[in-house]
């Protein structure tokens, strides 16, 4: 079976050799070229590039579009990304600097035709038909909640959401969602099967439960109701948020859910049962400083929890640049060797 047929198999609990097993190697893109990460993300072709060799040399289930969150950002009107060597490109220019911008907020007509978007588009068409067949390509989407925080910075947009004009919340959430809804469609336009829903205000963690239901949700009902929820990955970064799995599995009918490192697993698998494929993460963050046997001792344990049953996937996060080699390694050879299935 190809990586795409396993995890197919793994979301419908149909028979495969082993369960799916992600990687997401983004950053190291750069690093895999010899290039900066400026340079890096200049041209699309570098990132279907360094896609296909870390997938050539470690063998895991999916690649990534050549993106970056700011990328989102630039769509939209922002001039300046900082570039870091160390670390993921950034926003260095807010698009909405005063309440006044968020009228002059425009969304592209079709965001496809934009510059940014086309490095985007470049890499996608490499990936689609080198490996579109066989593999998951994935594509990271973020949701209207939560593009604010990029276009404004994060304390901004906390301050506008909870005592701002509610106007003007509600007129730029409407933007962002059809930027989100627009996005959607092109991803999926270019060959992407596996679109990361990031919604970091689908939890609790960062507003209540009333707020959440009154608020999240009907913003992540608009933003997937044009193109449905087919492939999305209900992902809330590295916060858990098993207490609403009830509630968005019935609200929005997602499939796949991508649960933190810092939740239960055996609880999110419990409630998701074979209902939906539950999403293991491996703390990633904590890998930096593991050695190779404590990695795989993490892994044996996520998978003897999540395997049984069937409906599951193995995953990290996004993968900081100094996890070491030998634990990336020890993790994915662990991955197959404990995913294998009778």
């Amino acid at each position: 079976m190809t990586p795409l047929e396993i995890l197919v198999a793994a979301a419908t609990g149909q028979p495969a050799p082993r369960i799916p097993v992600f990687c997401n190697l983004l950053d190291q893109g750069a690093r895999e070229l010899g290039l900066s990460q400026k340079d890096y993300y200049a041209r699309g072709e570098n990132g279907a590039e360094a896609q296909l060799k870390m997938l050539a040399r470690y063998g895991h289930d999916n690649v990534w579009s050549l993106s970056y969150v700011g990328v989102e950002a630039e769509i939209l009107g922002c001039r300046e990304i900082l570039f870091d060597d160390e670390g993921s490109p950034n926003v260095a220019d807010f698009v909405i600097k005063r309440y006044d911008d968020i009228a002059k907020l425009e969304v592209p007509a079709d965001i496809t035709t934009h510059p940014a978007w086309q490095r985007t588009a470049t890499c996608m068409k490499v990936l689609r038909d080198e490996v579109g067949a066989t593999h998951a390509i994935c594509a990271y989407i973020t949701a209207s909640t939560t593009l604010p925080a990029i276009l404004m910075g994060m304390e901004k947009w906390m301050e506008l959401l909870m005592t701002g004009p509610v106007d003007l919340r509600d007129e730029l959430l409407r933007k962002c969602s059809d930027f989100c809804a627009q996005e959607l469609a092109a991803y999926r336009a270019a060959g992407a099967n596996v679109l990361v829903y990031s919604t970091p205000f689908g939890t609790t963690g960062f507003v209540g439960m009333k707020r959440f239901l009154e608020w999240s949700l009907p913003w992540m009902k608009m933003d997937l109701a044009p193109g449905g929820v087919d492939g999305i990955v209900y992902y809330c970064g590295m916060a858990p948020f098993n207490n609403v799995i009830d509630i968005v599995r019935t609200e929005l009918g997602i499939g796949v859910y991508y649960i933190s490192p810092l939740a239960d697993l055996a609880e999110a698998k419990a409630l998701l049962g074979d209902r939906a494929l539950t999403c293991g993460v491996i703390d990633d963050i904590k890998m930096i400083h593991w050695t190779p046997d404590q990695t795989r001792a993490e892994v044996k344990r996520m998978i003897d929890i999540g395997k049984p049953g069937g409906h599951f996937l193995f995953g990290t996060g996004v993968m900081p640049l100094a996890v070491p080699e030998a634990n990336i390694r020890a993790m994915l050879d662990a991955s197959f060797e404990y995913g294998r299935l009778p």
